[in-house]
């Protein structure tokens, strides 16, 4: 079970490939999973926004806890999962499994589409959160259409069993408010913004982008927490190109396709309504590839 204090550092939401019918590619998944554990990152976090967790059924998503489980075997990594809806009893039951599974944490979403109350926002997190396995909250207001306020961040963040933040709020005022104040930790969600989040509190990374360079990021961390923080910045700064390439088009149809590319993944299929890159964007990041 995870526990606030192992909050930190570099955990990878991984995507969820699928072959070109749409299915769950299980294959790809071990062998480009099994990489990204060899870095020695300090979470693992599957269907997330990052693995297309809206498209992903309960029943696939016991297939990606069960496999998930196998390619921890024997590591200390946590395993976090992904199972915040916009319904909160579909909710209820995705944490249910995840509890059931033995899984560390799940990770639950502010409710997308319906832009709950602040209060409603409290009452779904608390209803998750009495399943009895550790949450992380997910406050991500640009596809929730709602985000969280620092005073309901706080409530929420006082409930038994939620243990930290993952905080895409793309501002630095709610980890600076919440830091300021003594609260549970928080991961920054927003790839662009983690060195300065870093700066303002934030205990690490919840970084779609660490799906690529895993051990860069890590490295950034490291250097960050040692207090070489002209290094630190020198080296994230080398990865901003590239992590505005994979952020120019909607996550995580640019990381597919840059993880097909590279051959971890073996198609960078979506489900629909999510498509694949433009041509465009293909051609820059065939560029960045080529170096």
């Amino acid at each position: 079970m995870l526990t606030a204090e192992q909050i930190y550092g570099i955990y990878v939401p991984v995507v969820t490939p699928f072959d070109a019918a749409g299915e769950i590619d299980l294959a790809s998944y071990q062998r480009y999973v099994q990489n990204i554990i060899k870095n020695n990152i300090h979470g693992l976090v599957v269907n997330g926004t990052t693995g297309e967790s809206p498209t992903v059924s309960i029943q696939e998503l016991e297939l990606l806890i069960d496999a998930s489980k196998q390619l921890l075997q024997g590591s200390d990594i946590p395993l976090v999962i992904g199972t915040g809806t916009n319904d909160t009893m579909s909710t209820v039951k995705r944490t249910e499994l995840a509890a059931n599974a033995g899984v560390d944490a799940a990770l639950v979403v502010v409710p997308y589409y319906s832009r709950p109350s602040q209060q409603g926002i409290i009452a779904h997190f608390r209803k998750a959160a009495e399943v009895g396995i550790p949450i992380i909250a997910y406050d991500i207001p640009g596809r929730a259409g709602v985000g969280m306020t620092v005073d309901t961040a706080r409530t929420i963040l006082e409930l038994d069993n939620v243990v930290g933040l993952k905080d895409c709020s793309g501002s630095p005022l709610l980890v600076s408010e919440l830091s300021r104040h003594g609260s549970k930790p928080v991961l920054c969600g927003d790839d662009l913004s983690f060195f300065d989040m870093l700066g303002c509190g934030a205990a690490g990374g919840m970084l779609a982008s660490a799906n690529v360079h895993t051990a860069r990021f890590l490295g950034i961390y490291k250097q960050y927490r040692a207090g070489q923080l002209e290094a630190a910045r020198a080296e994230y700064d080398r990865l901003v190109p590239l992590m505005k390439l994979l952020f120019k088009e909607s996550n995580p149809a640019p990381i597919k396709w840059l993880l097909s590319a590279t051959g971890e993944i073996s198609s960078d299929t979506l489900r629909l309504p999510m498509t694949s890159i433009s041509d465009a964007l293909r051609e820059e990041l065939g560029a960045h590839l080529a170096g």
